[in-house]
């Protein structure tokens, strides 16, 4: 005789009111997010020479990668590409105009060329049309050429031949043109320029809008790439167009919050920090003479990215590394013309460095 074991029951499943109001078990581990397919890299070719590039990458990134000097202005690695100063055109074989490097994503077989006659005409007469209105002594990427007079000088831009620059703008002048109201030509000869004077309202940066280009750069960081404050804005048309705070109100009537973000992003000087702009109105200013401290914000708990410039022991401006994961090279009012405090600490004199 076989021995069979018995059935088992089957299990009792849990109450209702246990499945809704008893919670489940914790995981042992935090969920993982669910894979991500990376896409191939890009193959294309620059200036003959292949190239291979992460999807998604423009240009740009791959003439960097290549070592390719190509030169910018509205361009930053923290703000969205708003293809204004068109400085960086490259030629891509089949496209009918010239394309901004900072903004068109590679394509796979693409062929590029960075330095043909048609790339080295158009950057020099952009080059000639903002060095003949605006002051650009100080305009141009930190590296590597460091100025807008190394690439004018590769690319033999001359912007005296459009004419001796016109009589400057009265103050407030400029802010008053209505868009559409076109005027009259001189026939003087004279090449029309942005020239004003600096609008010095606050105690803690000034605008010099004789050096401004509209890149466009300070307005995306006042508004949704970091601040979202939109305190300022393009107001006119044509060689009208300025950057202004609505009607043309003093900052400090307007919604600025004094992030700085715009200074962090101007190329030209346009807008600049107090100290800096006092200090080179009386020639102390010697950025051979300054270093540059990378340290943390001491304000908050954040942990912003902060570097310091100091010259004769004194803070003179900070800003933050765009590489920075915490600011992306922002920061708030605090953090960026808060320094004085060290400035004025005790023992120090005003006329030299500490007793």
């Amino acid at each position: 005789m076989t021995d069979h074991a018995a059935p088992r029951p089957d299990p009792v499943p849990p109450p209702l009111s246990s499945i809704l109001l008893t919670p489940p078990a914790r995981p042992s581990r935090p969920p993982a997010p669910p894979p991500v397919a990376v896409p191939p890299p890009i193959e294309l070719t620059v200036d003959g020479s292949a190239a291979t590039v992460p999807a998604g990458s423009t240009i740009l990134d791959a003439c960097r990668q290549q070592g390719i000097d190509t030169p910018t202005l509205c361009y930053a690695d923290n703000l969205t590409p708003v293809n204004a100063c068109r400085v960086c055109v490259v030629e891509v074989t089949g496209s009918r105009v010239l394309v901004p490097a900072c903004s068109r994503v590679v394509e796979a077989g693409m062929e590029v060329q960075t330095d043909s006659d048609r790339v080295r005409l158009s950057r020099k007469v952009v080059l000639e049309f903002l060095g003949s209105s605006v002051d650009i002594g100080l305009a141009g990427p930190a590296a590597p050429d460091g100025s807008m007079a190394a690439y004018a000088e590769r690319y033999g831009a001359d912007a005296t031949r459009y004419g001796p620059p016109a009589t400057p703008a009265a103050a407030g002048e400029r802010d008053a043109h209505e868009a559409g109201h076109h005027h009259a030509p001189t026939g003087d000869g004279s090449a029309a320029t942005v020239a004003q004077p600096v609008k010095v309202d606050n105690g803690l940066y000034v605008r010099d809008y004789s050096r401004c280009i509209l890149c466009y750069k300070c307005v995306e960081a006042c508004g949704e790439d970091a601040q979202n404050t939109f305190a300022i804005a393009v107001a006119g048309r044509g060689f009208d167009a300025r950057i202004s705070t609505e009607s043309a109100v003093p900052l400090p009537e307007s919604a600025c919050v004094y992030c700085g973000n715009c200074i962090g992003v101007c190329p030209t000087g346009a807008l600049m920090f107090k100290s800096e702009f006092d200090m080179r109105e009386t020639g102390t200013w010697d950025e051979a003479a300054q270093t540059v401290t990378d340290t943390i914000c001491p304000y908050c708990g954040v942990g912003c990215a902060v570097s310091l410039y100091v010259q004769d022991d004194r803070i003179v401006k900070v800003t933050s590394p765009t590489d920075s994961t915490v600011t992306d090279g922002h920061l708030c009012i605090k953090g960026r013309f808060g320094f004085e405090f060290v400035n004025s600490r005790p023992g120090r004199r005003d006329d030299g460095p500490l007793a």
